[in-house]
This record gives C-alpha cells, sequence and structure tokens, in this order.
C-alpha cells in the first residue's frame, strides 16, 4: 500500500512510501477499527515537517507518514467496539498517549512528559494511506449531514479547544464575559476561530496582513465578523479605534505577532498561542518592561493550546453543525484546493507552499 512520507531531519524529501496494509487485529483487545480514507487537510505542518524544523520518525523507521487531518469512512470493527460501525463516517484524533498520568486518563494533549507522540508529525505514522487502523478511543463519529466538511474536523478541534481553554482559566475570575475578541491570522484556524467565537455572541476582529483578501473577507463577512488588513490598519490603531480586546486568539505562525498581541490584551483579557513556530527568531525592541508591568497590574492570562482529545474533536463537529445553520454554506468556502490522490508529493508541497490564495488544500484519497 502506498503512503505519503518524509525522511524527517532530511529538507524536501516528501516521496511515495510503500507500507503495508493494516488489519483490525493491529490493535489489542477487540479494539481496532479500520477506515479507508476519503480526504486527508495538509497544513503548513506538513510544510514545516517537510522543511525538516521538526518531526521524527516511529521507532525502528526511517519515514514519518505525513498527515494528521483525516475523514474517513469505517470499512471493519473489532468485536469490542461499539461507538462505530462498518459505513460510519468518522475522523480520528491526533495525540497519542504517553507514560504520564494526563496520558493515561485521556488527556494525551495536556502531557507532562517531555516527548509527545502525535499522527503524522512525531514519532507515530499519519493518515496519508488508502486505509489505517487505530483504536476505538481515538475515533471519532462525523454526522452524515456533516461529511461535507469532515475534513475540516481536526483544525475544528484545535479551535474549539483554543477556546474552551480560555473559558476555563479565567474561572479564575469568577465571572468573565467577553465581549470583543481579536483573531490573527485568517487561514483555517483564524476563520474556524471566528466562527465559533461568533456563534457564542463576541464581537470579532480577525487580523491579517493582505490588503485585499478576497474570500477571507468573504467568508468573515458571513459569519458576521469584521476583517482587517495590518498593513492598512495596525493593531495598534485598530485597538485605539474599537478598544482593547478581551479575548485574543493568535493563529498565524508568527511569534513576532504572538508577542505584539501582549503589548494591546484588555484587563483582565486572556491570550491563546496556537501557534507552533519552527526556527531561530529573535525579537528586538520588545517593550518587554511596560508589558510586564501591565500583565501584572492588569491579571492578564497568556496560555499555549495545542492539538486536541475527542472531546474538543466532537465540540469542534457540534460547532461546525450550528455554523451550517447559522450561517448556511459559508464554511464550505474554506474548502478552496483539493487534489485528487497523493501520487505527486511534489504538486501538494507546492500548493501548500506557494499557492497563496490557497485556504484549505486537502487531498481525496479515495472515493466513497
Amino acid at each position: 500500500m502506498k503512503a505519503l512520507a518524509v525522511h524527517p531531519g532530511r529538507p524536501h524529501s516528501a516521496h511515495l512510501a510503500e507500507i503495508r496494509e493494516p488489519r483490525v487485529s493491529d490493535v489489542p483487545g477487540g479494539r481496532g477499527v479500520l477506515v479507508r480514507t476519503l480526504q486527508v487537510g495538509v497544513d503548513a505542518t506538513d510544510a514545516e515537517i517537510n522543511e525538516a524544523l521538526y518531526g521524527r520518525a516511529p521507532e525502528g523507521d526511517d519515514y514519518l507518514v505525513l498527515g494528521h487531518e483525516v475523514f474517513g469512512r469505517v470499512e471493519e470493527v473489532g468485536p469490542e467496539v461499539k461507538n462505530v460501525q462498518p459505513g460510519d463516517y468518522c475522523t480520528c484524533t491526533v495525540r497519542r498517549p504517553g507514560p504520564t498520568l494526563f496520558d493515561q486518563i485521556g488527556r494525551n494533549d495536556i502531557t507532562s512528559h517531555d516527548v509527545y507522540y502525535e499522527r503524522g508529525i512525531n514519532l507515530r505514522h499519519g493518515f496519508m494511506t488508502e486505509r489505517f487502523v487505530d483504536d476505538a478511543e481515538f475515533i471519532v463519529k462525523v454526522p452524515v449531514g456533516l461529511k461535507h466538511l469532515g475534513v475540516l474536523a481536526e483544525p475544528a478541534s484545535v479551535c474549539a479547544k483554543a477556546i474552551e481553554q480560555a473559558e476555563l482559566a479565567q474561572q479564575r475570575l469568577q465571572i468573565w464575559e467577553p465581549k470583543l475578541a481579536f483573531v490573527t491570522g485568517a487561514g483555517q484556524i483564524g476563520l474556524l476561530t471566528s466562527l465559533m467565537l461568533r456563534l457564542r455572541g463576541l464581537e470579532v476582529y480577525t487580523l491579517a496582513r493582505t490588503p485585499e483578501p478576497g474570500l477571507r473577507e468573504e467568508i468573515l463577512n458571513g459569519y458576521g465578523a469584521h476583517y482587517i488588513s495590518t498593513r492598512q490598519t495596525p493593531m495598534e490603531e485598530l485597538v485605539k479605534r474599537v478598544g482593547r480586546p478581551d479575548l485574543i486568539v493568535e493563529a498565524t505562525g508568527n511569534s513576532a505577532v504572538a508577542f505584539e498581541c501582549m503589548q494591546h490584551l484588555n484587563l483582565n483579557g486572556a491570550l491563546v498561542w496556537t501557534s507552533v513556530t519552527g526556527g531561530s527568531r529573535q525579537l528586538s525592541g520588545f517593550p518587554s518592561d511596560k508589558v510586564n508591568l501591565e500583565w501584572v497590574l492588569g491579571n492578564k492570562l497568556l496560555l499555549g493550546s495545542v492539538n486536541a482529545n475527542r472531546k474538543h474533536f466532537a465540540r469542534g463537529l457540534s460547532d461546525l453543525s450550528l455554523g451550517e445553520v447559522m450561517f448556511p454554506g459559508v464554511t464550505s468556502k474554506i474548502l478552496t484546493t483539493p487534489i485528487d490522490g497523493y501520487e505527486q508529493p511534489e504538486l501538494i508541497m507546492r500548493e501548500l507552499t506557494e499557492n497563496k490564495s490557497a485556504l484549505k488544500v486537502y487531498v481525496n484519497v479515495s472515493a466513497e
């Protein structure tokens, strides 16, 4: 069976690998679920792994199968599987348990171990194959009526978790009712986060550099959010116009923007970083004394949110469903760039890195 893989640590090594067919019995205890892959989304993480910025192969292999955003259909289940059955549409969580207590209670998304295991990213093979098998614990059912957005399940889970983590952490205040939110970045995470915050009743400003955003602005307007080009209106000017945001979700992948957000958060506010920045950029001219003073006196909160567990996948799917009711047809516009098959790795990476108009690049692996 073919798979799209890289040799971690070797830049631009995306290639087709030959791997064995998976079997339900690969998962012990009768909990195996065999899934036929329908679609796999690709994003900046895949590009950065291909650039050798991070990513490690599973022990004993010199290659890593890519793909962590999967949508598929169940073909076979083990005798102990109850949550899905053959014919169900599904997605799959990404992070796998390590040795800590958090991992053992199903919170592998917040493991306290230095080593983490993520399918298609680190030490576990991904989903860019014709079929894959996994434990039923990590399989999440996708409603039939949402199958047209199934490939967005994983990024939606990331957004749902980021918002949830802010809400949970802000219980420290006893009362926190955010009204104004900034989302930095207008890629898939920024757009889906904007949707979810609008569903929660916040006024949302989504910031990105492009002065003529076209489809991005159309999608945000469809959600009732506002697109702001920071080339035309820097964040500092926007704050003067609309006030300081109670919540900022940072999703640019740019560490300079992540730190800039710290200068504009409202009193008692929360800033969530979702960016994973591979590289060695360093900041100069950052007003650290001023920020330190304002953050302490203003009771401000900074938290990082990475990956998600099955609860967040379920919440993300729920938000996608509500979004279809509240803003029919808008979210589908994110799915801009389908690629038929993964037999041309160079094409996939080129669309991912060079196509500036692409919001969501995804691979149609097989037909239903």
